[in-house]
């Protein structure tokens, strides 16, 4: 009997190893959708990605971060700040390594880890498995406004981490789940975070909604003045220990936003760039999401989601979930970058709210009921499908799949002889043609281009070849882009630009204002077209 048992509890270890929980299931999903899929060149639909490996890549050649611009001809010498650098380094490197294929993997391992771990977080806070999925779904589909290789899903991925330190650490969670020495890892993340992208901010302001909820709890306990109120000294004393927990990791991470290659000054610059209302209301992600389009229209639907989950547990809700809720409302109608964080956030919060109240009313409507005080009809066989899905702890599967995709991505994206990863820039959404023209001509000079597509062309032809602008907004400010916005929208006055940062070549969509205005202009003439884009060159007095 003792060698059957024992048998039997191997084999049920190999099956727990072997089997795929959800969540790995949901992770290899979405790795293969945006690796090997026409998603892949979604994720390279922003063309800042661009100078990002560049800007990696000139790191590592010359062993220092720069801070003043190498890229554009109208800048030269001007200071910049590549605040992204840590993540520049990461992609330039693969980059090189392995093209834009292993630039595109990275991204989608972030990507489809984010989502995993969120459904796994919302089935260990106690939302039923069909409900989570269909949050995380949900999520991901509005979150699909901005899947591109940029370092921001870096940040999806802190603030993930940051609620789960934050929640985990609170005194109202199970002694078993309760795991307050995390927080003191949160100045530690912090070294990374500012230094890979600038949604570090949103870790300091959910910081500051527990300490301000932990603050508020803390003030609000009364001194117990009779016996027999041990525990509410004791409440008091945990309090004020979360209180001083936070009020630490707060300064300490505070203090790690400082040590970047800028200091205290890219703290400054972030604050010009973002309360410049002429930037906030002129760059497209930076405005408010338009609800005509099916991503914003998911996170529509997770905002009606929020509203009835507040309905159901609005008198169970605690301060900081109130306050989460409001801030990631606000974030993601403020502006339409803020999306994924923001439906991240709201399903974390509402997922287990959503389980109550649905198990209420499946309990109230129930035929087969008949104790009148409070029941919970479907629990026992969800709660088995969450126990078995939290047990699943081998993940054999998610390890499988990335050590099979990043030899994919090593071997040039092939298997064998078969070809599955082709990570490429979208030849109809950007000029490729063209700068494969530019290539053979062998062409010198600034090249002027409009801003979505300076970081594909700096990617291409840098450092041969610097471009007038690129997407770098907060780089070239408010009065060049007035100017160049004229230009582009062939604006009257729109030949001041043009006067005031010369350049040889102008490629422009084939179909835009400017490429009209040009082709009738004496000095310009088309040397290149097709359906994406033309090129014009400025004449000079031997090609007249």
């Amino acid at each position: 009997m003792g060698s059957r048992s024992s048998a039997a509890d191997i084999g049920g270890a190999w099956l727990r190893w072997l089997m795929p929980s959800v969540a790995d299931l949901l992770f290899v999903s979405l790795l293969a959708l945006l690796a090997f899929t026409n998603l892949s060149v979604r994720l390279l639909g922003d063309a800042g990605i661009g100078w990002h490996i560049r800007t990696g890549q000139l790191i590592l050649a010359t062993h220092a971060i720069p801070h003043v611009d190498p890229f554009s001809s109208s800048m030269t010498g001007h200071p910049w700040f590549a605040w992204e650098w840590l993540y520049d380094v990461l992609v330039g490197w693969l980059e090189s390594v392995a093209e834009l294929n292993a630039v595109v993997l990275f991204t989608a391992l972030i990507i489809a880890g984010v989502f995993s771990w969120a459904f796994r977080l919302l089935v260990r806070r106690g939302t039923t498995l069909p409900l989570a999925l269909t949050l995380v779904l949900l999520a991901a589909s509005a979150s699909m406004i901005h899947f591109f290789a940029r370092p921001h899903v870096v940040s999806w991925l802190f603030t993930l981490s940051w609620f789960w330190v934050l929640e985990s650490s609170q005194e109202v969670c199970d002694p078993e789940t309760q795991r307050t020495w995390l927080v003191g890892l949160l100045p530690v993340s912090m070294l990374l975070w500012v230094n890979v992208h600038g949604g570090f901010l949103v870790g300091l302001v959910l910081l500051g909604i527990y300490w301000a909820c932990a603050l508020w709890a803390w003030i609000s306990l009364s001194l117990p003045v009779t016996e027999g109120r041990f525990e509410e000294v004791l409440r008091k004393i945990r309090a004020r220990r979360r209180v001083w927990t936070l009020s630490l990791a707060g300064f300490l991470s505070a203090a790690a936003t400082v040590v970047n290659p800028y200091g205290f000054q890219l703290h400054v610059h972030i604050y010009k760039y973002l309360s410049n209302s002429f930037l906030m209301n002129h760059i497209e992600e930076f405005q408010s999401p338009n609800f005509h389009f099916v991503a914003q229209k998911c996170f529509a639907g997770l905002l009606l989601l929020t509203l009835v989950a507040l309905a159901v547990k609005r008198r169970e809700a605690t301060g900081t979930q109130i306050l989460v809720v409001l801030f990631a409302v606000y974030a993601g109608l403020y502006s339409a970058r803020n999306i994924p964080v923001s439906s991240l956030l709201l399903i974390l919060v509402i997922g287990p709210w959503l389980s109550d109240g649905i198990e209420m009313l499946a309990a109230r409507f129930s035929p087969q009921r008949i104790d009148p005080g409070p029941a919970r009809s479907s629990a026992p066989f969800l709660e088995r499908m969450n126990a078995i899905e939290l047990g699943l702890r081998g993940h054999f599967w998610p390890v499988a799949a990335i050590v099979l995709t990043c030899l994919i991505a090593a071997h040039g994206g092939k298997l064998g002889n078969t070809p599955l990863m082709d990570a490429h820039f979208d030849s109809e959404r950007f000029p490729t043609a063209a700068v494969n023209y530019l290539e053979k001509q062998n062409v010198h000079g600034p090249l002027l281009s409009p801003d979505n597509w300076g970081g594909y062309l700096i990617y291409r032809l840098y450092p041969r070849i610097k471009v007038v602008v690129d997407d770098r907004h907060d780089f070239y400010g408010e009065d060049f882009l007035k100017t160049y916005l004229k230009m582009i929208h062939a604006e009257p006055g729109w030949q001041d630009f043009l006067q005031q940062h010369p350049s040889q070549y102008v490629i422009v969509p084939e179909s835009s204002a400017l490429a009209n205005i040009l082709a009738g202009t004496a000095g310009w003439q088309p040397v290149y077209k097709d359906e994406v884009a033309v090129v014009f060159e400025r004449k000079t007095a031997k090609s007249k």
